[in-house]
């Protein structure tokens, strides 16, 4: 009996068919649906703003124990800093921090900090990253080639404060000197835009990148560093190597990556409603960020025309024109017959559409508007020529942004009109112009106004219509 018993047990397993011992195609597309659904609701906007707010606390933290001020490397550093607590802002792109892929922007120079580092013995530049890394590319590779440059144009003189720092635990030795290797080449092409340092830099010691996680000890606030100004690189959220379910909804980096989940929210909305937006539920949350940004759309422009060029300014529309500009041109967010765009002496608008067809759209145009620019500059020179005395020639050009397609209409105007040292040249002659005239054109416009922001798009325009 008991023999039968054992044999009875053993042979039991025998009789399970495949379907018994691996799940069928049905519970395998439930599983799937169901990790997926896990995935998106750790991964809502609730969790991600909750997430924001968390590490803007550990943000805070660092600059009022370093006591530095806090610069926000856009897009993504601007969720971590309040507005009213934030200095300024920095452009390093983390993909000219890509292994194998390292760059000394000459369109980013963000020169503008150095104002920002000098007068405050440095500053806290505070950027994220996705899921798993240490730190972003822009603050572990971008911005120390961004100090090692700056410091051996700067101080040429001080070849002891020449070398590359990286953080060792990020970058290895061999993409340290493979990075160092192309220093030279980056300081050269900086040397080449001309650029009158004097009067950017009054910085009295060279630049020393650092770097600042949730991990890191903080040195005292009153620390002196007698050699170096420090440029600190804060890292805002804490390091996720596993999944986002096993952190309770934290998500790293989760100011990143908007447009896939922000519905339009921006910082500056966030930080305006935050305690509204983080006690309201996730499925009123679309409803409510929509009435946000409809109000802050309604608001008027907050900023004054930007001058990118002795006489050429650039400013969102809606910006009055003030008698003091020769004329004005507007870029208009809808397409209009050409026929249509030339209002009167002084106005001009151009309907070229929106985003990236206006940016198509630029490449055309471009003959017209150039055309009724230095109809009004001559008009402007033969009215100062019978008045015997200087009149301004200052052109106003507006975009929907005043950032993108009204700076790349200040860039042709630029090369096509006006010398070297941004005054007016001959109108009836047309310079020659080649790529490194313009890349040097365009510098000097984003070092004036470093919150332009041309995209690839309307560059690309410019450039077909100043070398076609």
């Amino acid at each position: 009996m008991g023999n039968q018993a054992n044999e009875s047990v053993q042979k039991a397993p025998q009789n399970l068919t495949l379907s018994d011992l691996v799940f069928s195609d049905q519970a395998n597309h439930n599983f799937s649906r169901i990790l997926t659904d896990l995935k998106k609701s750790n991964l809502s906007i609730t969790n991600r703003l909750h997430s924001i707010k968390e590490d803007a606390r550990f943000v805070s933290d660092v600059a009022q124990t370093l006591a530095r001020p806090l610069v926000a490397n856009e897009r993504c550093g601007s969720w971590y800093i309040p507005p009213t607590s934030k200095a300024g802002s920095a452009y390093f792109k983390s993909t000219d921090g890509h292994t194998g892929q390292w760059k000394f922007s000459t369109r980013r120079l963000n020169l503008h900090l150095l104002a920002i580092i000098g007068e405050n013995d440095g500053c806290i530049i505070v950027d994220s990253t996705r899921r798993g890394k240490r730190m972003p590319d822009a603050l572990s590779k971008t911005i120390p080639t961004w100090c090692c440059v700056l410091n051996r144009v700067l101080f040429p003189e001080r070849s002891d404060k020449h070398a590359l720092y990286t953080p060792p635990n990020v970058v290895s030795e061999s993409e340290h000197a493979q990075m160092e290797a192309r220093i030279p080449g980056f300081v050269d092409a900086f040397k080449a835009l001309t650029l009158d340092m004097g009067s950017w830099s009054q910085l009295e010691k060279p630049l020393r990148p650092m770097w600042v996680t949730q991990e890191s000890e903080l040195f005292a606030a009153d620390t002196i560093f007698e050699d170096y100004h420090p440029v600190i690189c804060c890292t805002s959220s804490r390091r996720v190597t596993g999944g986002e379910m096993s952190e309770g909804g934290y998500i790293q980096g989760a100011g990143d990556d908007t447009e896939n989940w922000a519905l339009g929210l921006n910082p500056a909305a966030f930080w305006d409603h935050d305690e509204e937006l983080l006690a309201t539920p996730e499925v009123e949350l679309p409803i409510l960020i929509a009435s946000l940004l409809s109000g802050q759309s309604a608001r008027p422009p907050q900023e004054g025309p930007q001058q990118v060029s002795p006489g050429l300014f650039v400013s969102p529309l809606g910006q009055e024109a003030a008698p003091s500009f020769t004329c004005t041109i507007s870029l208009l967010p809808k397409a209009t017959d050409a026929s249509t765009w030339v209002k009167s002496n002084t106005q001009m608008e151009v309907g070229l559409g929106k985003h990236k067809l206006a940016s198509r759209n630029l490449r055309s145009a471009l003959p017209a508007i150039c055309e009724f620019a230095k109809s009004a500059l001559v008009a402007s020179q033969t009215l100062a020529h019978d008045q015997s005395s200087p009149v301004p020639s200052n052109i106003l050009i507006l975009c929907e942004t005043g950032k993108d397609i009204s700076v790349g209409v200040a860039l042709a105007l630029l090369c096509q009109f006006f010398d070297e040292a941004g005054n007016l040249g001959d109108l009836d002659q047309r310079p020659d112009v080649n790529k490194s005239i313009i890349k040097v054109k365009l510098s000097r416009i984003m070092t004036a106004f470093p919150g332009a922001n041309p995209s690839r798009a309307t560059l690309q325009s410019v450039n077909s219509f100043l070398m076609g």
